[in-house]
């Protein structure tokens, strides 16, 4: 088993940043990849950004291309998510997610492991 949490969520305003972390415990030397997926309300859970475990491949959609990073601290288990350029839109649970089998997949069900989620908020 893998267990994930996150934190580093919050209120910001729009234009700002936060950096959001995942810790991982457990069985981690199963995980192939890793991604953040942010669901608001009424709406379906939707794809942020995916890493591999080896950290040499990422992947994200357009919505969050340029302003969104993804990356991996090999040494303390930890996944992180920065984001700049925050936008009112980006309001949503957060959470991490590991994969058995999948490097950088962007559909949720590639993931068997999830966090408990994050919320953030960005204020107009």
């Amino acid at each position: 088993q893998v267990q994930l949490v996150e934190s580093g969520g919050g209120l910001v305003q729009a234009g700002g940043s936060l950096r959001l972390s995942c810790a991982a415990s457990g069985r981690t030397f199963n995980i192939r990849g890793m991604g953040w997926f942010r669901q608001a309300p009424g709406k379906e859970r939707e794809f942020v950004a995916a890493i591999s475990w080896s950290g040499h491949l990422t992947n994200y959609p357009d919505s969050v291309k340029g302003r969104f990073t993804i990356s991996r601290d090999e040494a303390k288990d930890t996944l992180y998510l920065r984001m700049n350029s925050l936008k009112p839109e980006d309001t949503a649970v957060y959470y991490c997610a590991g994969s058995l089998g999948a490097v950088i997949s962007s559909r949720s069900s590639s993931y068997e492991y999830w966090g408990q989620g994050t919320q953030v908020t960005v204020s107009s």
